[in-house]
């Protein structure tokens, strides 16, 4: 038997309990036996307060707060705050994993408000999602999950009370959002809801009776979960279980995609992982899924007309008038796609079949056309022509020149545009109807345009008593719209996301138009196959990386014309897909390419202009494949010429892959292991790092004297030392300078027992610097022997080791040396061709000018950003390293992975280094313009500030 319980559209108007703090204080103790101070939280029909317990002398324990102080509505009864309670502890009971609040003490309350219901619930530790700062995809697919797992909790269970009628209950949002209209003062508001609301209604009501129904917690959102305590946590705690109801199931999942669409960043699509994530654990059904968004928009639509009731019944609600803003958010996403859309999208990304979409058979166009690819890697866009604002039409109008009587770019193929460049959300990349392009004047009969419901469109088009006629040598957009949608102002393009749901709308006219039909895209399992035949240590960037399949300069593009600038990529170090490299090597492949052995110019003209480069006495050159190889051989070279075998070694260091490169590698980011498996003839010194080494700061001249000693040391106890290997520039930390005078003093030191000196160049040589061409520069030194890769190849690769003739002489005690690719004619000719792109293109100059703006724009970060800890490095190798405390220097590791990740949503590509991983590695291709350091920058800053 139903007891009696809170009818809203009885009350519609709930203004909140106003008890004074002073006279709740005294209450509590008075009722409850509790001494507390309290501190007054927001709510918008209850009044909350957190209770912090009186210690000694009346201090308080902040730390740890009692729990929190509820004094409910009077306008709901003794059963539904048992409700509440009941279905908390149901939670807690069948969903372990869950942190949920508990009733500590419950009665009522005779104040001068009237008589009150106050309860203290137990302090649940952790904070809120509240706010409207970013949310990452793994924390709104917690988001999801909790949802589901109270659900789950809640199935089955039966309550007096469960019955009650809430303005929050989907099941009646329509009435509560027209009831709520009738006092709301601004008719524009109201219009604009009630439209959205008309909207959703025709499908909620049609589906209402198959939606199963439960009792749920239905306010799982951002306000209510708490995530542990911590840089980068999710969410394992709900919270506030007032609104707890009988009502429809997929409500629970509705409440909560609301609460991701007001925060920074989101878009309708932002709450694809909490839907996955639901769905895993609770399935949805096909009504489910066709009634979701719907509900969505009617929760914006009541949280937009209730909040401002609140505030005009209640305006000194400042929790009320504060959400006013983000609610509108709410509601503002939600509807600006069409549910039916969202819809569509929805039942692809959960595997159900697809809405039945619209269907062209007749064909209208009567001549053939030639296809127009306008994809990421057609070839087309070769050489840069897409970053053109007109690159497709001129294509098009280069066709018909040729002979084509038409010209077509299909519907629903993503397109690479400039348009993409520098936009921090996926562009709009997937025409929704296809471009016609002429050679004559075309008219098409007026009734050849209409099949059944559906309707053909061209624009431009000028009608005539028979028909339309299509101009000549401009673009028509032509399109399949459903009779009733043939005035609405529908997009030509959307991003790739939304494309499934769009194609529930509009139909493909590639069969009016004589082309093939664009059959939707197969779901992309490339990630998965490379992850079954790739070795799991060839890692990838990213957990969910973008598909890149084009880069030029310093971008890239995915599959689906997104464009990122790349600040990440000094493999490519002379831009992507340059022309020059790349005419340079499909010329050689056209003439000659085999092993090194054999005689021809290509490698000896190259080899004598990589020695130019350097100090006269380093004039040999050897030519192997990488930069690992180049090490690797480097380290080779020390032990013949030395006929010794022992190595010293920079701490925190990676110097490469192969068995002698590797075990020289102590960087732990690269090897947890590695100082513990070094072999014995590596020996190490410290990290020359003046930031956060042993030294630091001006003490950090300790480092070259005690490094000398290390090495003398090690000589007088018998280690015969072959070499000593660094980076001039301590790349792998994010270009650390090492103290002045360290190498002179150092390479002093190996000479003097008989050493050589190695300088590992490959990730910091070939002008990256800027103001020096190699590192050892800056040191005033010169190297033994130098090993360099990456940059020299602009992407291909090739690795070198330059030394003096007669070290180089002295490899012949270890046998002969050949490397079948190294220094090939096609590796010769793109690496003579990369280096006169440096040389023509002032890349080093470039370096010097972008490199000293973008440390100047991050260094100005610091003054705003308390994570940011500093800028390392030179020119275009720099590193900004984020620290928790900048007295401490504990490094945040999580943050920087987060960000890094946050940053590719933005259309930013960047990768963490250094031991703790805590150091953007901002080293990108050297023709990275002053614009893209802009681009970057300025997103560093928005994700600094409004989260990652």
């Amino acid at each position: 038997m139903h007891s009696a319980v809170f009818d809203y559209f009885s009350q519609p108007e709930l203004p909140s309990p106003v008890l004074p703090t002073a006279e709740a204080t005294a209450l509590l103790a008075s009722e409850f036996g509790i001494d507390a101070t309290l501190e007054s939280l927001g709510s918008q029909q209850d009044q909350n307060f957190l209770v912090r317990t009186t210690g000694a002398a009346g201090t308080t324990d902040s730390d740890q707060p009692l729990g929190v102080l509820k004094i409910s509505n009077p306008c709901f009864t003794e059963a539904e705050i048992d409700l509440q309670g009941v279905a908390a502890a149901r939670v807690a009971s069948e969903q372990p994993e869950v942190r949920v609040p508990t009733v500590l003490a419950s009665g009522w309350w005779d104040t001068s408000a009237g008589r009150l219901h106050a309860r203290v619930i137990s302090f649940v530790s952790g904070n809120t999602l509240t706010g409207s700062g970013y949310l990452r995809p793994a924390v709104v697919a917690r988001l999801g999950a909790l949802a589901a797992r109270v659900q789950l909790a809640l199935a089955g269970l039966e309550h007096p009370a469960a019955h009650r009628t809430l303005q929050w209950d989907l099941r009646h949002a329509v009435r509560v959002a027209r009831t709520i209209a009738e006092t709301e003062p601004d008719r524009a508001v109201v219009d604009e809801v009630l439209a959205a609301v008309d909207s959703a209604a025709t499908v909620v009501e049609a589906l209402g009776d198959r939606l199963p129904r439960q009792l749920g917690h239905f306010d799982v959102t951002d306000d209510n979960v708490l995530r542990p305590d911590g840089p980068v946590t999710l969410p394992d705690a709900v919270i506030d279980f007032g609104d707890v109801a009988d009502s429809w199931a997929v409500g629970e999942l509705a409440v909560t995609l609301s609460s991701v669409l007001h925060h920074d960043g989101a878009t309708v699509w932002s709450v694809l992982p909490a839907v996955r994530a639901f769905h895993a654990l609770r399935p949805l059904s096909s009504d489910e899924v066709d009634a979701l968004w719907p509900l969505v928009v009617l929760r914006g639509a009541v949280l937009v007309l209730s909040g401002r009731q609140q505030v005009r019944l209640d305006d000194d609600n400042a929790y009320a008038s504060g959400a006013l803003d983000r609610e509108y958010r709410v509601f503002r996403q939600a509807v600006s796609v069409p549910s039916a859309v969202v819809t569509g999208v929805l039942r692809r990304a959960l595997g159900f079949p697809p809405a039945t979409g619209l269907t062209w058979t007749r064909r209208v166009l009567d001549v053939e056309p030639v296809l127009l690819d306008g994809g990421t890697t057609s070839p087309v866009h070769d050489d840069g022509r897409w970053t053109a604002p007109d690159a497709l039409a001129a294509e098009a109008r280069r066709l018909l020149d040729a002979g084509a009587p038409a010209v077509v770019l299909p519907a629903w193929t993503p397109v690479l545009t400039s348009a993409a460049i520098g936009a921090e959300e996926a562009p709009a990349s997937v025409p929704t109807g296809a471009t016609l392009w002429l050679a004559e004047p075309t008219t098409i009969a007026r009734e050849r345009c209409d099949q059944g419901g559906a309707v053909l469109q061209f624009d431009p088009a000028d009608r005539v008593d028979d028909g339309l006629v299509l101009p000549a040598g401009v673009p028509v957009h032509v399109r399949v719209v459903a009779a009733e949608h043939g005035d609405a102002d529908l997009p030509r393009a959307v991003p790739a996301v939304a494309a499934p749901g769009w194609r529930t709308l509009l139909g493909d006219p590639a069969v009016a138009l004589g082309a093939p039909q664009q059959a939707p895209p197969a779901p992309d399992d490339l990630l998965a196959r490379r992850d079954r035949v790739l070795a799991e240590v060839q890692e990838h960037y990213y957990a969910e990386p973008p598909r890149i399949e084009r880069g030029w300069r310093d971008l890239l593009v995915d599959v689906d014309g997104r464009v990122y600038t790349d600040l990440v990529n000094n493999v490519a170090s002379v831009g992507h897909a340059h022309p020059h490299v790349a005419a340079a090597a499909a010329r050689q492949h056209r003439l000659l390419n085999t092993n090194s052995r054999f005689h021809y110019a290509g490698i000896v003209e190259y080899a004598e202009r990589v020695a130019a480069l350097l100090p006269d006495e380093l004039d040999t050159v050897f030519f192997v494949n990488s930069g690992s190889e180049a090490t690797d051989l480097a380290l080779r070279i020390a032990m013949a010429a030395t006929g010794r075998t022992d190595v010293v070694a920079m701490r925190e260091a990676y110097h490469g892959w192969t068995y002698a490169s590797d075990a020289v590698s102590t960087s732990i980011a690269d090897n947890p292991n590695a100082l513990a498996t070094r072999p014995a003839w590596v020996h190490t010194v410290d990290a020359a790092n003046a930031y956060r080494g042993v030294h630091r700061g001006a003490d950090a001249i300790r480092y070259a004297p005690e490094a000398a000693e290390r090495i003398r040391a090690l000589a007088a106890a018998g280690h015969g030392i072959a070499g000593f290997i660094c980076e001039p520039v301590y790349g792998n930390a994010g270009g650390i300078a090492l103290p002045d005078g360290y190498l002179r003093e150092v390479y002093d030191a190996v000479h003097e027992v008989g050493g050589l000196t190695i300088a590992d160049e490959v990730q910091v040589g070939f002008g990256r610097l800027g103001h020096w061409f190699w590192g050892f520069e800056q040191q005033g030194v010169v190297p033994d022997v130098v090993a360099v890769a990456k940059s020299v190849g602009g992407g291909t690769p090739i690795g070198i080791v330059v030394t003096r003739r007669e070290i180089a002489d002295r490899y012949r005690t270890q046998g002969y040396f050949f490397s079948s690719t190294g220094g090939s004619p096609v590796s010769a000719a793109v690496g003579a061709a990369v280096l006169d792109v440096i040389e023509s293109e002032g890349l080093q100059q470039n370096a010097v000018v972008v490199g000293e703006h973008l440390a100047d724009r991050l260094r100005a970060l610091g003054d705003r950003h308390a994570l940011v800890g500093t800028v390392h490095g030179s020119g275009l190798y720099l590193g900004l390293e984020f620290v928790r405390d900048r007295t401490t220097l504990e490094p945040a590791t999580e943050e920087t992975a987060a960000i890094c990740d946050r940053l590719l949503t933005l259309g930013i590509v960047m990768q963490p280094t250094g031991d703790h991983q805590n150091v953007l590695k901002i080293k990108p291709p050297l023709v990275v313009t002053r614009e893209s350091a802009d681009r970057f920058v300025d997103a560093l800053d928005r994700v600094l500030t409004t989260g990652w």
